[in-house]
């Protein structure tokens, strides 16, 4: 479900993590806290995706609650429940994956009534949910519209929700850029995504073989960054950037099918979205002097492009 740019991110927070801990790493340390960086993004992940649903069927909640009114109006009586009956909404509810990873890791819990009830009343005001409850006929593209509409525009600009979010996921200021890309995805094509396997079997491959060639290769990639450090005050480079820089220099000597402009480019934009502001320029200046003295020493070999997975 996640891509190569998610797991870089991840192998990049495990590094870190690593490095900000004083004293000796123990053997399969790594793997597991890369493991749980994994597990903590599939849990916020379908989170998100179980609020989502629960906003839209909390309209049969409002519809049986105005109903059981002691002197209920024509308008209690007629509460529109279109959208409860939402066919992707079912289809996520239904799902045996999504109630496994609910279930396992207690995650209907963290529920907040109250906002839950905020955030659907608001959906209510807008001209978005008007139209939709006054479609004649249900299709896939205005189904996944108004459960998109929920998550976007009432969920993610509601500074009430981020705050539950955050309080319950420590990972939310990490992954929210990530998750703003995958819960979309999801939407559009449920089918092609797993809760239980939020990682394919590929993908969790280059995520491991990435994290231990660069914890392997540390030395190594030290050796090859540091030379071009000498224009660069020391006290100012960031760690995350070392870090970022010895990924980098590690795809290009041990990853065979990911191009190196690809390379350069991933870690641009990570150094970008979350180091300094000067990262980006930093990174791309150092890979690219290591990328053309590698290239002239004739140390980078890459074969298969068309057939790599970026």
């Amino acid at each position: 479900m996640i891509s190569r740019r998610n797991i870089r991110v991840k192998v990049m927070q495990t590094l870190y993590s690593m490095d900000t801990v004083s004293g000796q790493t123990q053997p399969g340390e790594p793997l597991s806290i890369l493991t749980r960086k994994i597990d903590e993004s599939r849990n916020l992940f379908t989170y998100l995706i179980y609020f989502i649903t629960e906003v839209a069927r909390y309209a049969e909640t409002d519809a049986r609650v105005k109903a059981s009114k002691h002197l209920p109006t024509a308008s209690d009586l007629s509460t529109n429940t279109r959208i409860a009956g939402n066919e992707l909404l079912w289809n996520i509810v239904e799902s045996p994956d999504f109630h496994a990873v609910l279930s396992a890791n207690k995650l209907s819990g963290l529920m907040d009534t109250d906002l839950l009830k905020k955030v659907y009343t608001d959906m209510k005001a807008t001209p978005e949910y008007q139209e939709y409850t006054e479609l004649t006929q249900r299709d896939k593209k205005s189904e996944r519209k108004i459960l998109e509409f929920i998550f976007s525009n009432l969920m993610l600009p509601n500074e009430l929700f981020i705050n539950h979010v955050e309080e319950h996921f420590i990972n939310w200021d990490d992954d929210a850029e990530m998750m703003q890309t995958l819960i979309p995805a999801y939407l559009n094509k449920p089918g092609e995504h797993s809760f239980t396997e939020f990682l394919s079997k590929e993908k969790w491959d280059f995520a491991k073989s990435l994290l231990q060639t660069v914890i392997e290769k540390k030395d190594y990639s030290l050796e090859l960054i540091k030379p071009k450090l000498k224009n660069w005050d020391a006290d100012r480079i960031a760690s995350l950037d070392l870090i970022i820089l010895q990924m980098g220099v590690c795809e290009f000597l041990y990853f065979e099918t990911i191009p190196t402009k690809v390379t350069i480019n991933e870690y641009i934009d990570i150094a970008k979205a979350y180091s300094t502001p000067q990262s980006g320029q930093f990174v791309n200046g150092l890979l690219d002097n290591i990328h053309k003295e590698l290239t002239a020493a004739n140390k980078i070999e890459k074969k298969n492009f068309k057939n790599s997975t970026l």
